[in-house]
């Protein structure tokens, strides 16, 4: 008989709209104002710090809903943003800066429904409010880093090849000098350098009378590293955010050198620098343990060697060489040597493991040095207007070599099992190929995000009511089963945003719900029309619905793919907002053909499917 499905097929489109609907449930609960306090370096959170801060909240009278240690940071819930403002306040004043006290937003799901992995949707910046950093790569620090790692081949590999050279320096930020001593060496370094180095344009020239081979980078290989620097830079950072617990960054690449850092719920601005960790590198030098201490007290450094403070401020002599950068570590984590003292068991990848093991078997019994470098803001620009930034160094570890290193070795000499954890974070997170200064930051309040949600909500419900409204009356009985999908399909939409771990509702995805709405019905009316033609040639009810649904078919298919289609590009090249809305009109796209054809054909079939029918209310 026409018009009737399976019992299975009912159950399945029954099943698909339960499951989507108890995932969008948790989106009614909302979300409480909350304090996420957790440790900086050094620091650590635990239980005390637990009973710390709800005696400081108990003295100061700010109630609270709940307060629990959860993930090496601890979580306050409260009932109101006054109440968390002053509680934020009166936290910070008491533990100072030992501690990151940053505003946040915690979902109030019930625990039934958290425990099948119910959660709601993870809404972007402009709806839940949060802390937006717009940061610039410095290209021409990650060009120079590079020129020097070059140096250093050039000048093992021409003694290697016992070709003599008067001095190898850099000539700029692109280029390299190597100045030689006759003809016959110029001739036999740049067939050795061309060799080993075809990445680079070798040119004979002369400097300061003597003879010189100049090297410079080629075009492609200069773009290569840029990319290089702002892609590894952007998983590094995007490492720390994770590391350091926020929920639900978002960091990005925007133009050739920018990187967009956008921190939800966060609403402190200077909380959310110190979360980013400070944009640092790691480098491990030797200590200069034969330079005059005296002489170092006063700022008097050895030729070769500079003086870099400890965490005390104590000057440290270290050797200018750089035995290599944390970007050459693989993995980092902390542990208790045998007699229970503090350590940091380090894994190199197998160049940065050549490059120790060469050192430390001619060092043993001396001390290496891991030194912090933090690139700050100097409050200064180029007359182009970039940051220029200043390099502030701090000697965080000095540890004596052991024994000859490979690629996997220990740091000793930590003064707390929390100092070696947090080491152990910082290095497994990485060190920025190339210093980034924060050109913009932008700071959206949580009642600016609730604005956007209300207005949000509010344009798609009288979108909804709009539509349903025309249905109802124009196509009457099936105008009301159009509706029905309607709403059907809002809720698949919010039940798989809120199950997706990477989607973000954001504003504009709020518009790509109500161009769905709209899309959705046009399927519908295309069906319907169908059904009315078939009517109006004198097919009874039955064959009118069957060849209505089949032939509205194609044409629905062939207009939602090719938006589908649109919306994918959007999501792959697209950035930011953009994605927000190509990620929620796909899923709209999928969940409205769901809704629109099984969904109604269902209904349909079970009001008159398999019945004697002699009119239909269309």
């Amino acid at each position: 008989m026409l018009n009737r499905y399976p019992l299975w097929k009912y159950l399945m489109v029954m099943m698909i709209i339960i499951v989507g609907a108890l995932y969008a449930l948790p989106n009614i609960y909302g979300e409480d104002p909350a304090i996420q306090v957790t440790g900086t370096r050094g620091a650590s959170v635990d239980l005390s710090t637990l009973d710390t801060i709800t005696t400081i909240l108990k003295k100061d009278n700010l109630p609270y809903k709940s307060i629990a240690l959860e993930s090496g940071s601890v979580l306050v819930r409260f009932s109101d943003t006054d109440t968390q403002i002053k509680a934020r306040d009166a936290i910070s004043r008491s533990l100072g800066n030992q501690l990151i006290v940053a505003l946040n937003l915690a979902p109030a799901t019930p625990a039934w429904l958290a425990d099948i992995g119910g959660s709601p949707m993870k809404l972007g910046l402009d709806l839940r409010g949060g802390v937006h950093f717009l940061m610039e790569v410095d290209m021409d620090a990650a060009l120079e880093k590079l020129i020097g790692q070059q140096i250093e081949s050039f000048r093992s590999e021409l003694r290697e090849a016992n070709i003599r050279y008067r001095s190898i320096r850099p000539f700029d930020k692109e280029m390299a000098e190597v100045v030689l001593r006759n003809e016959e060496q110029l001739a036999q370094a740049k067939t050795l350098l061309e060799k080993k180095h075809p990445d680079m344009v070798f040119t004979e020239a002369t400097s300061d009378g003597k003879l010189a081979l100049k090297a410079r980078f080629t075009e492609a290989r200069i773009k290569e590293v840029q990319n290089y620097a702002v892609s590894q830079n952007i998983t590094i950072l995007r490492n720390r955010v994770n590391e350091l617990g926020v929920a639900e960054p978002l960091v990005q690449r925007q133009g050739a050198n920018r990187i967009v850092v956008e921190l939800p719920g966060v609403q402190d601005t200077a909380r959310a620098k110190e979360i980013l960790g400070a944009t640092a590198t790691l480098e491990f030098h030797a200590v200069d343990e034969g330079a005059d201490r005296t002489a170092a007290a006063k700022g008097y450094a050895p030729p070769g060697s500079e003086i870099v403070p400890d965490r005390e401020g104590r000057p440290v002599v270290l050797k200018k060489r750089v035995i290599l950068g944390g970007s050459s570590i693989t993995d980092a984590s902390s542990s208790a040597d045998e007699y229970g003292r503090p350590q940091v068991n380090i894994s190199l990848d197998s160049e940065g493991g050549a490059k120790m093991s060469a050192f430390s078997k001619k060092n043993i019994g001396k001390l290496m040095a891991t030194v912090f470098a933090e690139y700050k803001d100097s409050g200064k620009r180029t007359p182009e207007g970039k940051v220029i930034l200043t390099k502030h160094e701090e000697v965080i570890n000095q540890a004596t070599i052991q024994s000859a290193l490979g690629r996997s070795f220990r740091i000793t000499g930590i003064d707390s099992p929390a100092e070696a954890h947090n080491l152990a974070l910082l290095l497994r997170a990485g060190a920025l190929i190339a210093p980034i200064s924060i050109v913009e930051e932008r700071t959206i309040g949580p009642s600016m995000g609730q604005q956007n949600i209300d207005k949000g909500v509010a344009a798609c419900i009288w979108g909804m009511v709009a539509v349903m409204l025309f249905t109802m009356l124009y196509y009457r009985g099936f105008g009301l089963i159009a509706n029905c999908a309607l709403v059907a399909n809002l809720v698949l939409i919010i039940g798989v945003m809120s199950m997706l771990p990477g989607a973000t509702m954001t504003l504009p995805g709020i518009a790509g719900i109500v161009l769905t709405v709209g899309m959705a019905v046009d399927a519908n009316v295309l069906i319907f029309e169908r059904i009315r033609e078939e009517l109006r040639e004198g097919r009874n009810p039955q064959q009118a619905i069957h060849q209505g649904y089949a032939n509205a078919f194609s044409t629905i298919a062939d207009a939602n793919i090719t938006t589908l289609i649109t919306a994918i590009i959007l999501f792959a090249v697209g950035t930011g907002a953009i994605k927000g809305f190509a990620v929620t009109l796909s899923i709209g796209i999928i969940t409205s053909m769901f809704t629109a054809i099984i969904g109604t054909r269902c209904i349909v079939n079970l009001i008159y499917g398999g019945k004697r029918v002699s009119k239909l209310s269309i």
